[in-house]
């Protein structure tokens, strides 16, 4: 909200209180410019009595209103907007009544002047009093309802948000765990106890690093390479020298917050598309550079490209990219990039872009220990990718 108290409380956080706080600092400020309008006119110090049991009777009066107001705020426009002008009107007539009276008892020679001239003139002083309270009560509640409103549907933007990520990122596991799962299958078949064992204990530390971690939260890049490491050194137990992997990344982006998990379904669609359909498999390299405000990263394979089934670069070939490209809008809007084209000298590439953040403050980074592993028996070919 934008009237904040110490300790950056919403200010309407407590709206009783907050509706008992204005309403003494409106009628106190109405009491002390009526007295400081009085004593700069050189009037005696005793009309003072007067203006403050005027003030009294204002704030008792709007107190009656605010039931009447509440009860009303809610109902059909004709009926609130109805209630509420006869309510002021009749609370104005009894206010300036009162304030006559007062007048005529205490302040000398207000006798003489006629009782009905008296009240004529309360009344266009009270009515702009009561009229203005009025009006700032409905002002002050509806905005705070907008506030309201709007603090509501930022939440369930941010929920449904939150689903769509967690949708998007759970797509990426059964297909990498399905052929995680065959392979140590195929290693056990073979008794090849050790290779799955290990094959197992890294699987089981990629897992842990993505139930540990939200959908919608963000890492350091640095935090994500080590990650897709992981990944690749399960892959690599798969295609052994055929999945030859080469990472470039700037020291200036390795403390820059990046999707959780953004760079695996790439590295997965290389692996399936680059690797598995050639003999000798192929070259995937990461690299990552700050470009002024933003962080560049670039994904790239040395298999054959695009099918000419795909003829746009736009499409996706797989899930993974369809799911990074939604990722990415999720997480920045039209404030990033992601584009793929096939390169000229052979191979497939992936661009995206979005804008350099780092952590404010503290917060520990979560260690992925990646348990030691025997170089083995491959088994490649086993599972289709």
């Amino acid at each position: 909200m934008a009237v904040l108290e110490l300790g950056e409380k919403p200010f309407f956080a407590d709206k009783n209180r907050a509706f008992w706080n204005l309403h003494s600092a409106g009628w106190g400020g109405a009491t002390a410019l009526y007295a400081a309008t009085g004593i700069a006119n050189n009037r005696p110090l005793d009309f003072l009595l007067p203006v403050l049991i005027s003030s009294v009777t204002g704030y008792s009066i709007s107190l009656l209103l605010s039931v009447v107001f509440r009860n009303v705020i809610n109902q059909r426009p004709l009926i609130t907007w109805g209630a509420t002008f006869f309510s002021v009107m009749l609370a104005t007539m009894l206010y300036a009544y009162i304030d006559t009276w007062v007048v005529q008892t205490i302040v000398e020679g207000a006798d003489q002047t006629p009782f009905a001239q008296l009240v004529l003139g309360a009344l266009f002083k009270d009515g702009l009093l009561l009229g203005g309270w009025s009006a700032l009560y409905y002002a002050i509640n509806y905005f705070v309802r907008a506030e309201e409103q709007a603090d509501q549907l930022l939440r369930l933007e941010a929920a449904a948000t939150s689903a769509q990520l967690t949708m998007l990122r759970y797509q990426l596991n059964p297909h990498f765990l399905f052929n995680t799962l065959n392979s140590i299958s195929t290693l056990v078949l073979l008794k090849q106890t050790e290779q799955a064992n290990a094959m197992l204990s890294r699987l089981s530390s990629f897992l842990r690093f993505t139930l540990i971690n939200e959908a919608e939260a963000k890492v350091t890049l640095s935090q994500e390479v080590e990650t897709l490491k992981l990944y690749l050194d399960i892959e690599k137990m798969r295609f052994e020298e055929r999945l030859r992997t080469e990472f470039d990344i700037d020291d200036d982006v390795t403390e820059a917050l990046v999707p959780s998990l953004l760079l695996q379904p790439l590295v997965e669609n290389a692996i399936k598309y680059a690797v598995t359909p050639q003999e000798d498999g192929a070259d995937i390299s990461i690299n990552a550079r700050r470009v002024g405000d933003r962080v560049r990263i670039i994904v790239a394979d040395t298999g054959p490209g695009l099918q000419s089934s795909l003829p746009d670069p736009k499409l996706s070939t797989g899930v993974g990219m369809a799911n990074t490209r939604e990722r990415l809008l999720q997480a920045y809007g039209d404030d990033q990039r992601f584009d793929s084209y096939t390169r000229s000298g052979g191979g497939f590439e992936v661009v995206i872009e979005f804008p350099y953040q780092t952590k404010n403050g503290g917060g520990e980074t979560l260690a992925i220990e990646a348990p030691a592993v025997t170089a083995g028996v491959g088994v490649q070919g086993a599972v289709t990718a």
